[in-house]
């Protein structure tokens, strides 16, 4: 199951690690809620990879910081930089593909 992170310094510890994906969601968010099942599934497949949430209303500072305007929102990391970033939902394939 994906981390869920609850303090800024935890984020930035865990996106300075190599090929960290993280889920920006928010709990009363519809879409979010259908994805979070198979983000937590991936996260178990792809063991390559570090799979953490960031719920956008608890850790307001980190979706500002990066302009997280819409979710649910897929960002990967490798060492503390954006590598990519996909806005809406991913199906199982593509979320694999995305965390390679």
């Amino acid at each position: 199951m994906a981390k869920i992170i609850s303090t800024t310094e935890e984020f930035n510890a865990e996106i300075s690690k190599p090929n960290t994906v993280v889920d920006f969601y928010a709990d009363w968010c519809g879409p979010c809620k259908m994805f979070a099942p198979l983000f937590d599934q991936v996260s178990q497949e792809a063991t390559d990879s570090n799979f953490i949430k960031v719920n956008v209303d608890e850790l307001r500072e980190v979706a500002d910081k990066y302009e997280i305007k819409s979710i649910p929102t897929v960002v990967k990391f490798e060492n503390g930089n954006e590598v990519k970033r996909n806005v809406g939902s991913l199906g199982k394939d593509a979320l694999l593909d995305f965390a390679k």
